[in-house]
């Protein structure tokens, strides 16, 4: 059998290539323990330079977390699996984040949810003419995490609003734009540059190239007045007024999402986590909470497991969530709360 993840030194680069082609390269526990037992490994190795991270395959980076076993664990009761796999992945994501060697992420086709917390917290993010970028846990009854509010929370304007709400995709551009990413190299040229990096251990050889348009930054300012109030009432109001194309998706999407979801998310944002540490810890005390008291098992069924794209949410409109509701699933754990080694 083939190992979810690939580690090895190749000249002067650690290199850890996810390899679930089929699944898209979706991240499991296991994946998260053995990428973060390699970069302790390579940590004080004076032949590790710098660290590249990629996928394997051409459809997907990493597509997100492997949800089908722990929501199925959740259903059964067992809530251990799920929290044990979102506290391991967190803390990969903060390490990942204040490395202290260079470290460049590869990024093709789907990056999504666990992909973006994968990826995207590091000095280095490349992305491709085939990159789809998105944020799409509201539609599935989870919040943005790995992360993912640290990300939104430093978009420019309202778009990290817009992104976690609507679980819009970002093309290359967009990306950039919203500070996901910051380089854009087209792919022709990957294989080659990674040559470099490997031969060089130096980040120097990462070429320079112009950043594609983006429809987002051209959108700006109507994404920001849509979502200029203080509520998710607000925002609909804000959006059954506006006649153009881009506010007829974005409600359609809003009215897709679940409630819980899109009303603990604004919670996070408004206001932005201060760091990427604080970000994870207040997911966690959502997604520790997820499987017993949201709509997350629902909206896995619904998306990715039966497909009927019928899920019934907890509450039965965007602005129908009492705020104690969002107020119980983001309070402190206790003995419980998300700590870092």
């Amino acid at each position: 059998m083939e190992p979810e993840i690939l580690i090895r030194k190749e000249g002067r680069a650690g290199r850890l290539t996810l390899n679930r082609p089929k699944a898209l390269n979706a991240l499991t526990h296991d994946i998260c323990l053995k990428t973060t037992e390699a970069l302790e490994a390579w940590r004080n190795d004076p032949d590790v330079a710098l660290v590249i991270l990629d996928g394997a395959g051409d459809r997907a980076f990493c597509a997100g977390g492997d949800v089908a076993q722990v929501t199925a664990a959740g259903k059964a009761g067992d809530y251990a699996m799920g929290r044990d796999f979102w506290r391991d992945e967190y803390r990969m994501n903060l390490l990942l984040s204040h490395y202290p060697k260079p470290v460049v992420s590869f990024m093709q086709g789907f990056v999504m949810g666990g992909g973006v917390g994968y990826g995207c917290h590091i000095p280095f993010r490349v992305v491709g003419e085939s990159t789809q970028m998105a944020m799409p846990e509201c539609g599935i009854g989870m919040i943005p995490d790995v992360g993912g509010t640290w990300l939104l929370g430093r978009a420019p304007g309202q778009l990290g609003l817009y992104l976690a709400l609507t679980a819009a995709r970002m093309g290359p551009g967009d990306a950039i734009h919203a500070r996901f990413a910051n380089r854009f190299i087209p792919e022709a040229e990957w294989d080659a540059v990674k040559a470099r990096l490997c031969e060089t251990g130096d980040v120097i050889e990462l070429p320079a190239h112009g950043t594609p348009e983006s429809a987002m930054a051209a959108q700006q300012h109507h994404i920001d007045a849509l979502f200029a109030g203080e509520t998710m009432a607000d925002f609909v109001a804000a959006l059954e007024a506006d006649s153009s194309d881009l506010a007829a998706r974005t409600l359609k999407a809003i009215r897709h999402n679940s409630p819980l979801s899109m009303a603990s998310t604004l919670a996070m944002l408004r206001p932005a986590p201060a760091s990427l540490a604080e970000a994870l810890k207040q997911e966690y005390r959502w997604t520790w909470r997820s499987m017993e008291r949201s709509d997350f098992i629902e909206g896995v069924r619904a998306l990715l497991i039966d497909k009927d794209r019928n899920p019934r949410w907890r509450h039965d409109a965007p602005d129908a969530v009492p705020e104690a509701d969002v107020a119980a699933m983001l309070e402190s754990l206790g003995e419980n709360e998300l700590t870092f080694p």
